[in-house]
């Protein structure tokens, strides 16, 4: 399809521009079943907290994608932050093959962003924006660059601190549309505002969202290298037929917890804008509690993740989302691991594999942990901090995961 096709094919989209409240569902993009919306959730990375803004400054993120598309759509947020969010321009490209800590685009690939049209926007404090539809053939298995210019000090920046993946900073003047990536003379291993990326008519059924924290979200696993388990995950999903392949949307927070606010809202606090109101989701994976066990305060109640648990999974099938289950990992040598704790997390586990919570459920715990030790990791998938997982133990982790079991087809 020749681009001026493509992009008349998308005038009648252009009203995609959704703000999306964190604390009201009801302005949410309506979610549910994927044939309600043409649209396919790629990729994603939740909001973990703020950092200083970058005024009269551009940023150049580095994001993989897990599907591809005829056109693209992109979610930036200034969910937590405390002023509008001023964007003076904004653009999307496919960075260099092969090269995936360079800040250059592939030639002819860039592309304007608009929202309502316009190539400025500003962004209500506490709010996201979802931009018009982009005329770009986005390739799966593939890094994108996602270029804003801030030109002035918009108060604290939404971010997503933990990203694994080098991305790009140009320290004066709008450098979006630039191909040639040599004004960005600085890097950055987090995502600044940007939280998401559609795309049009992928070979997909929809997506799955995965729900954790730093174990998800790749702790100890090779930086700009694709290596956490959700990646995995999508590889495999990519190798399946079209009518069963989904998109994996990464929605994991180092430090994250399931009851209470910490880093990051909480597993409940965050369901709303992390996973109900993305794009074309079908199920959602669930694996976090081990920072409620061990941090501080310490949650000591297994009926209180019972009741978190079932909780979410109301929500989501509310929206027509299949959930799925993860055991908690080991994590005996930490620092954080007591007898009294370690208690705590096996009465957990024993609720998400028997207590018919979830429509089925992942045992990462049986997974990984020693036969030797059940209490620790197994040695060849230690990271070296006895609680996070190195490529080999993160794969082994996606690899457990059954692929029907996110369709509804599990067999169990």
């Amino acid at each position: 399809m020749r681009r001026g096709s493509i992009a008349s094919s998308l005038a009648a989209l252009a009203a995609a521009l959704t703000l999306v409240s964190q604390s009201s569902p009801a302005n949410a993009t309506p979610l549910g079943h994927p044939h309600k919306s043409p649209w396919t959730g790629t990729w994603e990375a939740a909001a973990t907290g703020t950092i200083a803004q970058l005024p009269d400054q551009s940023v150049r993120n580095v994001i993989h994608t897990s599907l591809g598309g005829r056109a693209a759509r992109i979610r930036i947020s200034n969910r937590l932050g405390t002023a509008p969010l001023e964007l003076g321009a904004v653009t999307v490209a496919v960075q260099e093959t092969g090269a995936p800590k360079s800040p250059d685009a592939v030639p002819g690939s860039v592309r304007t962003v608009t929202f309502h049209g316009a190539t400025a926007a500003a962004i209500p404090a506490g709010r996201d924006a979802v931009s018009d539809p982009v005329p770009l053939r986005v390739p799966a298995d593939a890094n994108l660059l996602v270029s804003l210019y801030t030109p002035h000090d918009s108060g604290p920046a939404t971010y997503h601190r933990s990203g694994l993946q080098t991305s790009f900073l140009a320290p004066a003047g709008d450098h979006t549309a630039d191909q040639d990536g040599t004004s960005y003379t600085r890097t950055t291993g987090s995502w600044y505002y940007l939280t998401g990326v559609d795309v049009l008519g992928a070979p997909a059924a929809g997506s799955v969202v995965t729900l954790g924290d730093s174990i998800t979200d790749g702790s100890g696993s090779t930086s700009s290298a694709n290596h956490r388990w959700p990646d995995r995950l999508a590889a495999r999903l990519r190798e399946l037929p079209p009518r069963e392949r989904l998109g994996v949307l990464n929605a994991g927070i180092a430090g994250n917890r399931v009851l209470l606010d910490g880093t990051g809202p909480s597993a409940l606090s965050r369901l709303d804008a992390d996973v109900l109101s993305r794009s074309g989701v079908r199920a959602l994976v669930v694996m976090e509690g081990i920072n409620d066990i061990k941090g501080s305060p310490n949650q000591t109640d297994p009926a209180a993740f019972e009741a978190a648990y079932r909780e979410i999974v109301a929500r989501a099938h509310a929206r027509g989302i299949r959930v799925v289950g993860g055991t908690i990992t080991p994590y005996g040598g930490n620092g954080g691991w007591t007898t009294a704790r370690e208690a705590v997390r096996q009465s957990v586990n024993d609720l998400i594999r028997y207590g018919g919570i979830f429509d089925a459920v992942v045992d990462f715990d049986a997974v990984v942990r020693d036969p030797a030790a059940p209490d620790r990791i197994l040695p060849d998938y230690d990271s070296g901090d006895h609680l996070h997982f190195d490529d080999t133990g993160l794969r082994a982790m996606a690899d457990a995961i059954d692929l029907h079991s996110l369709t509804g087809k599990d067999t169990r």
